[in-house]
């Protein structure tokens, strides 16, 4: 019943001075209490800025700092993520999150960058997997040939039989035409 175009409500929990908690909120009642700050409101663009910044730290951190940043209206994120996914000093969650977010940002340029992931061989296996599944997220049109190309090609067998994978959820004809393939 709350869900209507609301601004997006961001919880900090701050810690001797660093954030160590993050929650999002989109819509609903927001309850003011006396122990906090209310910042007001914020641009997108600012608000954006700043939780890909918090994203890019190597701390631990309670909650995703991305979700606000991909809820940020009109703001485009997408190379931002992309180099979060491939900065090996954050945790591997935060690269996952940042894979997953850039599963679901618009456009082709989405999909190249997933696609330039899954390939990377120097890369994490784990975030190497997520950029597979969020290929499979993907429009078919931009997402089976990429995810073909990867289950024919790519040098990691594990990269493979998870593109493969993907590729029998889609029920897409490209990937029986593989299987068909792979079979004989």
């Amino acid at each position: 019943s709350d869900c209507e175009a609301q601004p997006v409500r961001v919880a900090l929990r701050v810690h001797d001075g660093r954030v160590v908690s993050i929650r999002t909120y989109a819509g609903g009642r927001w309850r003011s209490r006396s122990s906090v700050n209310d910042f007001g409101t914020v641009r997108p663009q600012d608000a954006a800025a700043y939780f890909l910044k918090l994203a890019a730290q190597p701390a631990e951190l309670d909650g995703d700092p991305l979700l606000p940043a991909t809820l940020a209206d009109s703001v485009t994120i997408w190379p931002s993520l992309l180099r979060l996914a491939r900065t090996e000093q954050l945790p591997e969650e935060r690269r996952r999150s940042a894979i997953f977010w850039l599963g679901q940002a618009a456009g082709a340029a989405a999909a190249s960058a997933l696609d330039s992931v899954a390939i990377d061989q120097d890369g994490s296996r784990e975030v190497r997997k997520q950029a597979v599944f969020a290929l499979s997220q993907r429009p078919a049109s931009e997402g089976v040939p990429a995810l073909l190309r990867i289950a024919r090609t790519n040098h990691d067998p594990e990269i493979r039989k998870t593109a493969i994978f993907w590729l029998a959820q889609s029920e897409d004809p490209r990937a029986l035409e593989l299987f068909e393939e792979i079979l004989r």
